[in-house]
């Protein structure tokens, strides 16, 4: 087994957070990890560069589902048996309203976790959860 691929204990949000903020993947999005409550919330926080449409300052619907499958990955390195970074198989995005010129916020939960795949909800808003902004379901490969 190439040990080189496998990942360093990365069990709470506050382990995880500042290794994500190293990607420069992450930090071109914007991207942070927090914690509430009710487990990791991912942030994408507002930026011009992320405009897709300057005439009404909606964002574009590219960085949205790129921080949601982003989120939906973080929630899967919590997992415990996770010993590689989980990769994507597909992801199925809903736009459901208009993003303004605010900060995203994203909450996923796991619907389903097997041996080898896993399946994760995603859910963004702006200023209230009650109203998304856009959801996502991905597939993830666990195992090779």
């Amino acid at each position: 087994m190439n040990t080189s691929l496998l990942l360093p204990p990365l069990r709470s949000i506050e382990a995880l957070a500042p290794r994500i903020a190293e990607l420069p993947y992450a930090r071109f999005l914007g991207f942070s990890l927090t914690g509430d409550d009710s487990g990791l919330v991912g942030r994408m926080a507002y930026d011009d560069s992320r405009l897709g449409n300057v005439t009404i300052r909606a964002l574009h619907g590219g960085t949205l589902g790129a921080m949601m499958e982003l989120t939906a990955t973080c929630e899967l390195l919590l997992l415990p048996e996770i010993l590689r970074v989980p990769k994507i198989i597909n992801i199925t995005v809903e736009y459901l309203r208009s993003a303004g010129p605010a900060d995203v916020l994203a909450r996923a939960s796991i619907t389903r976790h097997g041996r080898r795949l896993a399946n994760v909800r995603v859910v963004a808003w702006q200023d209230d959860e009650a109203r998304p902004v856009a959801a996502a379901n991905t597939h993830f490969l666990l195992a090779v």
